[in-house]
């Protein structure tokens, strides 16, 4: 049997996870992009995903997103000069400078979040609500290492907290 042909009949969880990521993807920037967020693209989504409201450090979403530092800066690079955040001095480490994200990617975060909600309803009205619940406990178990989570750490807002990883939007 030919690799596509099996790829087809009996999907490997690259394939599967891969074709969950495009389609959630596909219709969050789709979506967002009718709302006149279209200057954003898929490869953002590492930091929009986990960027708080005031503020993240540059290595704590790094660290967060599994993703190097440089890979970060140069996302929010883009992100900084499309509008979407800025830095800022943090108040607790005056060497180290927050990545704040701006009114409009707030509005996007809003937006992004509810599109994610419609489409998870949207999943759990097809499988019903108890294997959607088993589904997500299932996925969240293979994709969450322990050795992983990054560790609690003092912020300018409060306490960091190890959070589960969000869609890539």
């Amino acid at each position: 049997m030919k690799r596509s042909a099996r790829q087809l009949a009996e999907p490997d969880l690259g394939v599967l996870a891969a074709r969950l990521l495009f389609d959630v993807q596909g219709e969050l920037y789709r979506r967002t992009a009718e709302q006149g967020y279209d200057d954003v693209r898929p490869r953002h989504g590492v930091v929009l995903a986990y960027l708080d409201e005031d503020g993240t450090r540059l290595t704590d979403l790094a660290q967060i997103a599994r993703r190097n530092k440089q890979t970060i800066a140069a996302i929010v690079d883009e992100l900084e000069t499309l509008g979407y955040v800025y830095r800022a001095d943090d108040p607790a480490d005056r060497r180290a400078k927050l990545i704040v994200p701006t009114e409009r990617a707030r509005q996007r975060a809003r937006a992004a979040d509810q599109i994610v909600a419609d489409i998870e309803k949207r999943h759990q009205a097809r499988l019903g609500r108890a294997a959607y619940a088993e589904f997500k406990q299932t996925l969240r178990a293979i994709t969450t290492d322990e050795a992983d989570e990054p560790e609690p750490r003092s912020s300018p807002a409060g306490d960091y907290q190890a959070r589960p990883h969000r869609a890539a939007w």
